[in-house]
């Protein structure tokens, strides 16, 4: 009888092709379905929460997967580690509860854009910040980004190749702050289309850097039109920080929600 299980995953994105398989590409997907298939002795398929593109990391990306091999839950954190490639670490693994399924059962996703602000690039995270040189003004880059809370069509920060059938996302709250040469960007929704964190991230430092006015987001949201926006934001910086699913799931949330504000963990 198969048994579903659920894990949650950290990983550095830097050194792959995304989260999805790709023929003949390294990727988070492959490296993991390879090392637990070796403690299953089968083949095992991992399906995730939100699939992370090329470069783009996971504090805690939420997996299931199911097998018939029957393991203890220690076998599958301990085993799984061992075959994974330095880069990719199982947190956790439970048994799923009910008709659990990682992505579909979602409520919410809490992705995080770091960006260095500072004259020199870093030697030590290279791949895992975005940087910037001139100085940026992260109260007006967090002004600019309260006009993207709510429930919006967002078609002007969704990738031409989005396939997703609605550009409408309800987005929780947005949070941009500065820890010292570091700009950091908290962003809470139900979900996200394809490089939408990215393309905010990019008109936000546009805004910060004083290129564009703080009511460019409103104007870009009314427009609905990416052609207008600007950039997209490398994925260095990008982080999924963590899923939220309902309580029923006894699935705990990573302790960056506690730095969330408290209307943002409402998910309805």
């Amino acid at each position: 009888m198969k048994q579903r299980w659920v894990l949650g995953l950290e990983y550095d994105g830097g050194g792959f092709a995304g989260w999805q398989q790709q023929s003949g590409r390294r990727t988070v997907q492959a490296a993991l379905e390879q090392a637990l298939s070796v403690v299953a002795d089968q083949p095992v398929t991992a399906i995730c929460a939100g699939r992370t593109d090329a470069g783009v990391h996971a504090l805690e990306q939420v997996v299931h997967f199911d097998s018939e091999a029957q393991r203890p839950h220690h076998a599958w954190l301990l085993g799984g580690n061992s075959h994974l490639p330095e880069a990719v670490r199982i947190l956790w693994v439970k048994p799923a509860i009910g008709d659990f399924h990682a992505r579909y059962s979602a409520i919410a996703r809490f992705y995080q854009y770091v960006i260095l602000n500072r004259p020199i690039k870093s030697a030590l995270a290279r791949q895992q910040v975005t940087w910037h040189y001139a100085p940026l003004d992260a109260k007006k880059m967090h002004q600019a980004a309260q006009h993207l809370v709510g429930n919006h069509d967002f078609s002007s920060f969704r990738a031409q190749s989005c396939q997703s059938k609605s550009p409408r996302r309800m987005m929780h709250c947005i949070e941009v702050y500065r820890q010292s040469d570091r700009i950091i960007i908290d962003l809470c929704a139900n979900a996200f289309l394809h490089h939408m964190v990215r393309n905010i991230a990019g008109v936000l430092l546009a805004i910060g850097a004083g290129k564009q006015p703080v009511n460019w987001t409103l104007a870009l949201l009314e427009a609905k039109n990416r052609s207008l926006a600007a950039v997209t934001a490398p994925p260095d910086g990008l982080y999924l920080a963590g899923v939220f699913y309902p309580q029923r799931y006894g699935l705990s949330k990573h302790s960056l929600f506690n730095q969330l504000p408290p209307d943002a963990k409402r998910f309805d």
